[in-house]
């Protein structure tokens, strides 16, 4: 995501006594599309999502930085997730935001499955990328998790340049190096929270009552989440697809965002229902 050229208003909001740092991109006019609500990665602030105002430039787009992520301040107590849907659905009314389409990529993407759970008369389409269904999900390669866990990732960009083809199963490229100069190190206890929130977390309990339409997406050399948890959404969820990036990694939002944007914008595209007759 290079040069982004459509940049987010920033600001930070209260929402039941959490502060949360929230960036919204307004559509151009009255483009009559559903907002687009994304949940970043663990541990990813809210600058590597810039790009997304190109991605989608005729939408309106909201995220903002989770509780010890990027200059949200960290809580003073561990959360869950449906903690986490809820204030989101706080921030969606404080903005004036009623019906979305939800999108999240990795630890994103099982938040965007928690909130589409929680508020699915509010939410449109689902888009999961590079995620899992939880504590099921089939583990990725050793190596690439040990480096996971290792937070010189966000704080050392020498260490982050050389690792990132064995963490992220991509070579380093100019896309790759902008993403890396924009991380932020996420304050340690939030990074902690952000692991336990999703301790002994799945979907699967509820996944079947995720009926709005589902574009799941992979990259077929991800080392983290492997391709066949994307299998095991496709089947699991009642109305969805998956495609498979060929080439892609764990990061092929930044590293193949041309080609992912384009199937994101023609799924989006294509008429449904309005979420409160599909629920």
């Amino acid at each position: 995501m290079t040069s982004p050229k459509r940049l987010p208003t920033i600001a930070t909001h209260d929402v039941d006594g959490i502060q949360l740092r929230t960036a919204r991109w307004m559509a151009p006019g009255n483009s009559g599309q559903r907002p687009l609500l994304f949940f970043n990665g663990i541990g990813a602030n809210l600058e590597l999502t810039l790009g997304l105002g190109d991605m989608f430039p005729d939408r309106e787009i909201i995220t903002f930085d989770v509780p010890g992520v990027g200059l949200s301040p960290v809580t003073s107590w561990p959360y869950r997730p449906w903690m986490l849907a809820r204030w989101t659905r706080k921030l969606l009314d404080l903005q004036g935001i009623e019906d979305v389409d939800v999108m999240g990529v990795s630890w994103g993407g099982a938040m965007a499955q928690q909130f589409a759970f929680q508020y699915r008369r509010r939410v449109g389409k689902l888009i999961l990328c590079a995620t899992t269904a939880g504590m099921t999900m089939i583990p990725g390669h050793p190596r690439a998790l040990s480096k996971m866990a290792d937070t010189r990732r966000y704080s050392d960009p020498d260490f982050m340049r050389k690792s990132f083809e064995s963490l992220y199963g991509e070579a380093v490229d100019g896309e790759a190096g902008n993403h890396i100069d924009n991380l932020l190190p996420p304050d340690p206890k939030g990074y902690v929270y952000q692991l336990l929130a999703f301790l002994g977390w799945s979907s699967l309990p509820f996944i079947r009552l995720l009926s709005m339409p589902t574009l799941v997406l992979m990259g077929d050399q991800d080392t983290i989440v492997p391709v066949a948890n994307g299998h095991i959404l496709r089947v699991a969820l009642p109305d969805a697809r998956l495609h498979v990036i060929e080439g892609g990694g764990h990061l092929f939002l930044v590293t193949r965002a041309s080609e992912t944007a384009g199937l994101i914008r023609g799924f989006l595209g294509e008429a449904e229902e309005s979420p409160q007759a599909a629920a």
